[in-house]
């Protein structure tokens, strides 16, 4: 099979993380997980007392912060000038944060560079929220992946709460839609779906299940089917 770019898109919660982790895995390509970078900005922000709405300062910061994505016993590795950030950029704090980051156009910016470098020589499964349509609008392969807001919340209550964050779900519900609706309606690179994306929908199928219709996707692809 013939080394695929591959985007995946998609809300906040829909399964792209973990999907893309596990389809990387299978075809042995690199993961891209562009949706830690703007959480790696959005905590650096936070770290450094600045307040989100500073567009200033968070530019700075988008335009000096090293990021380093890196795979250690199937788990990626989320760094920021070197320090280990995977578990910090996960906390509820952060998650508020990051919707006021990621829409500002001097971050989006440098992030498109660096993401683009990061995909030049295909072998690539990335994915976030404008990757098939602004990062990667030639990738081989775009998948648009999506689940209700009720099965979304349900998702990141189960993984809040296993870490031992105590999370109310009704305003974790509210806090998705609001996610949404400013992805969405973002000026620069909002979240849709391309027009030559394939939607799979997670509400009722298995992590399994989506991968497993992206790696038969790959290889109709791959074959020209």
């Amino acid at each position: 099979m013939k080394q695929l770019i591959i985007a995946i898109d998609g809300p906040a919660g829909a399964g792209k993380s973990t999907v893309a982790r596990i389809l990387s895995q299978r075809l042995c390509y690199t993961y891209i997980d562009t949706g830690a970078m703007y959480r790696a900005i959005a905590w650096q922000v936070l770290e450094n007392g600045l307040s989100v709405g500073d567009t200033d300062a968070v530019a700075s910061v988008a335009e000096n912060i090293a990021i380093g994505l890196t795979e250690q016993d199937g788990r990626q590795i989320v760094t920021a000038n070197g320090r280990d950030i995977t578990e910090a950029i996960r906390t509820p704090a952060v998650t508020r944060a990051v919707p006021h980051v990621a829409s500002q156009p001097a971050v989006r910016r440098a992030m498109l560079i660096c993401q683009r470098q990061m995909a030049l020589e295909g072998g690539v499964v990335m994915d976030g929220r404008d990757i098939g349509t602004h990062v990667l609008p030639t990738a081989d392969l775009k998948i648009f992946l999506t689940a209700s807001i009720a099965e979304r919340a349900r998702r990141r209550w189960s993984e809040l709460t296993a870490k031992g964050h105590i999370v109310d779900f009704t305003a974790l519900q509210e806090e998705i839609a609001a996610r949404d609706k400013a992805d969405c309606e973002r000026d620069v690179a909002p979240l849709i779906q391309a027009a030559d994306a394939v939607l799979i929908d997670t509400t009722e199928l298995s992590i399994e299940g989506a991968v497993e219709e992206i790696l038969r996707l790959c290889r109709e692809r791959d074959s020209g089917v």
